[in-house]
């Protein structure tokens, strides 16, 4: 039995990446851990008097909330899942999470659009990087086919 981290945010990607995850756990009988990281390094370029304890806390209850919310839809289809919050940037705790958790499997989101904060390309070359250091096949959800790295 391996175990599948499914890296998730809101939107529409994000459910996507969800729902992909819960499939990919019900069919092999994986364990499920949904994960979201908060990177509130954007504050240091703002120039807006803004305390970084408040914000930072402010999106943990947000990750948590949408973690919540992920946990229920893959109970509502029978499938357990454990949800993390971690801080920091999000590559470096991918691969933290990936080597304390053993996971073998990360889902992704694919980008919807304009608005998204990864293009497709910045998003593969994301997953080609943790499949290489990581050994852990990478699914990027809502590609062509459901594209896997790794």
């Amino acid at each position: 039995m391996g175990k599948i981290l499914c890296a998730t945010r809101g939107g529409e990607a994000a459910v996507r990446a969800q729902e992909t995850a819960i499939g990919l756990a019900k069919d092999r009988g994986d364990a499920l851990l949904f994960f979201f990281v908060v990177d509130t390094d954007f504050l240091q370029r703002s120039v807006a008097a803004v305390r970084p304890d408040i914000v930072q806390a402010e999106l943990e209850s947000m990750g948590e909330f949408l973690l919540a919310v992920a946990q229920e839809r893959a109970q509502k289809q029978s499938v357990e899942a454990e949800i993390m919050v971690r801080s920091g940037y999000l590559r470096d705790e991918l691969l933290t999470a990936i080597r304390k958790e053993d996971v073998t499997t990360v889902v992704l989101g694919t980008p919807t659009g304009p608005g998204s904060v990864f293009v497709l390309e910045g998003l593969q070359a994301l997953a080609e990087g943790i499949a290489d250091e990581s050994g852990v096949k990478v699914v990027i959800a809502g590609s062509q086919n459901d594209e896997e790295q790794g």
